[in-house]
């Protein structure tokens, strides 16, 4: 949540800071801003609202044509205070010499606000932040040293943060500072940068530097000095980036949601090319460090698209494997008596590596002497550091808010994991795992196929923008996808979509259901197929509109149907996953939806 950059070097510094926070604008967008120190004295531009808001504003008062080659900049998603100009940062002290920018939660804010309102300091914003700009101040007063000030003030300070700090008197440096927030430095030539993500770096600078916790950097443009906590310097390891600037492009897409479901059979086969040579799995970039021995049962602990996956895995997984699979939304996790310790296997899921309530969970996994896995789409997030084996996802940078091309690789690598682990643990024929390999190199041409039908799904989207409200229904392995589905379609349209176990659905569901109230039924082969049919009767004898998605259609009941490639059912979450995407899309475009940036959502969730 919430995107930061800074920059100090030879350049204009607003176009660089604009730069960087359109790269970061899937982050949170709810305001904008950027502060300068011109050596005269610092200057803040902020807007409520998109970046174009805040580019309004700059061009309005000149901005653009300031010297200043020294500033920060941040775009935002709320936690405290609703999405204002008085709300939005940077922050500025009292005084207007130090200014800040901030991403995370400060939990003892109030305690701070209060202290500091005592000593006659008055505050101009409900956010927690603000505290921590006036605390940075007052203790600047007392030493004349940025460096020093920021040092005793986060002694103080509780929570998770990423600060990037100027003080007007010393306009040689920024200081960044993080716990618990990402954050990383640029390093370019005479010039260097601050970001909590990549994409603000690349066409920028070709080496970074990650920020670990309780570290400090001193940036100045011709050098960067990384301290600990008691001004210790730290040695740090230099890095290359190895993403291009082109995957920041919509490639001729509409939308970057759209080309990122179509690059999910590449992303697949991508995959698989890495973990599955001549009918064996290959770790490849994986380290899988299990003693399967003492594993008697796998806790997987997620949030919101990941969730979903893992429900996925917990299907699958019980059937290969014959060990109970429990799913625990994270935030829940943290706040109950979890009966795990060492003969447990915990698996946390984050596409961001940074999802705050998923690192909580691992870390109370981890005190109770749990086996620690963590799949992550960023092998350098905080995530990493809880974990004893590291999965990459291998997804590629998502800008779109909603997670597509992610959550496909997600079920990807639960997939190849599950046929490693019934190797490992002798739960497998060499036929049946020879079968099951073969079915998963067939779906990436499956997906294909569906993506190129997919204007018939536009058409049917055409039709499914007039409703209020939508209810999906499945049995067996694609229940999780229709929660997904539902998720989809809140996500990007704002309908209001639920999910329901079909079976669960005469159960009092059925109540909503009339002429207004489309049901979308998610099919596979095997024995749920006959039960969920009969509910798809039940539905449309309420007057209900039925919409089927699956294999070959077989009944008359439907009033539209979805045909997707056969395919084993336990397989077929892969190939569901992808109509359910572009459906909830074409309903989005269809409602004119801002379909990359929904209203109220962020990308990384940082916060508990």
């Amino acid at each position: 949540m919430c995107g930061i950059v800074g920059y100090i070097g030879n350049n204009a510094v607003t176009e660089e800071l604009l730069n960087g926070l359109k790269n970061l604008e899937y982050r949170g967008y709810d305001s904008a801003g950027i502060a300068l120190n011109d050596n005269q004295k610092i200057v803040v531009f902020k807007a409520s609202g998109k970046l174009t808001n805040l580019n309004a504003v700059l061009s309005e008062k000149k901005a653009q044509s300031c010297s200043s080659t020294v500033g920060i900049g941040h775009i935002r998603w709320a936690t405290h205070g609703k999405p204002s100009i008085e709300n939005a940062h940077p922050h500025l002290s009292n005084d207007g010499n130090l200014v800040l920018v901030h991403n995370g939660i400060i939990e003892n804010y109030k305690e701070l606000r209060q202290q500091l309102t005592n000593k006659g300091v008055v505050f101009h914003s409900q956010t927690d932040t603000e505290a921590a700009v006036h605390l940075f101040a007052e203790e600047y007063k007392k030493c004349g040293s940025l460096e020093q000030a920021v040092r005793k003030a986060l002694s103080q300070i509780k929570g998770a943060f990423a600060f990037v700090i100027m003080h007007h008197a010393e306009p040689d440096k920024i200081i960044a500072v993080r716990k618990n927030a990402p954050l990383i430095i640029g390093c370019g030539n005479n010039e260097n940068y601050v970001a909590s993500d990549i994409p603000a770096l690349l066409g920028k600078v070709k080496h970074i530097i990650h920020l670990d916790d309780d570290e400090m950097a001193v940036i100045k443009k011709d050098n960067v000095t990384v301290k600990d906590v008691l001004g210790n310097i730290i040695q740090k390891k230099i890095e290359k980036i190895s993403l291009q600037p082109d995957v920041i492009s919509k490639n001729g897409y509409a939308h970057f949601m759209l080309k990122e479901i179509c690059e999910q059979p590449a992303i697949l086969r991508n995959v698989l090319q890495k973990h599955i040579q001549n009918n064996e799995i290959f770790l490849d970039d994986a380290k899988i460090v299990v003693h399967w021995e003492k594993v008697r049962k796998v806790v997987i602990v997620a949030c919101g698209t990941s969730l979903h996956a893992a429900m996925v895995a917990k299907k699958v997984w019980e059937e290969w494997l014959k060990i109970p699979v429990i799913i625990e939304v994270a935030s829940e996790f943290i706040y109950q008596n979890n009966l795990i310790d060492e003969n447990s296997l915990v698996i946390g899921v984050s596409q961001s590596g940074e999802t705050a309530d998923t690192i909580t969970a691992l870390k109370q996994a981890k005190i109770c002497k749990a086996q620690i896995m963590v799949l992550t789409n960023r092998i350098d997030s905080s995530i990493v550091r809880y974990a004893d084996s590291v999965v990459p996802l291998n997804a590629g940078v998502e800008i779109s808010v909603a997670a597509t091309k992610s959550y496909m690789a997600q079920l990807a690598a639960f997939y190849w994991i599950g046929l490693f682990m019934t190797q490992k643990i002798n739960k497998i024929s060499c036929l049946a795992f020879s079968e099951k390999l073969q079915t998963l190199r067939e779906i990436p041409e499956k997906i294909e196929e569906i993506l190129s039908h997919r204007q018939y799904i536009e058409s049917l989207a055409q039709k499914l923008k007039t409703y209020a409200a939508v209810v999906f229904m499945a049995r067996g392995f694609n229940l999780p996808t229709a929660y997904e589905a539902a998720l989809k379609l809140k996500e990007i349209s704002y309908i209001n979509a639920n999910a329901y176990p079909a079976g669960e659905l005469k159960h009092g569901p059925i109540a909503l259901l009339d002429e207004q109230m489309p049901v979308i039924a998610l099919f596979e082969e095997g024995e749920t197929k006959p039960k969920l049919l009969s509910n798809c009767e039940e539905a449309k004898a309420r007057y209900a509109p039925v919409i089927g998605i699956g294999g070959k259609r077989c009944s008359d009941v439907f009033d539209a149907y979805i045909e997707t490639p056969d395919t084993d059912a336990c397989f077929s979450p892969l190939l569901l996953c992808v109509p359910i995407q572009l459906l909830a899309y074409y309903t989005a475009k269809a409602l004119h939806r801002e379909i990359d940036q929904p209203r109220n959502l962020a990308k990384s969730v940082t916060v508990e």
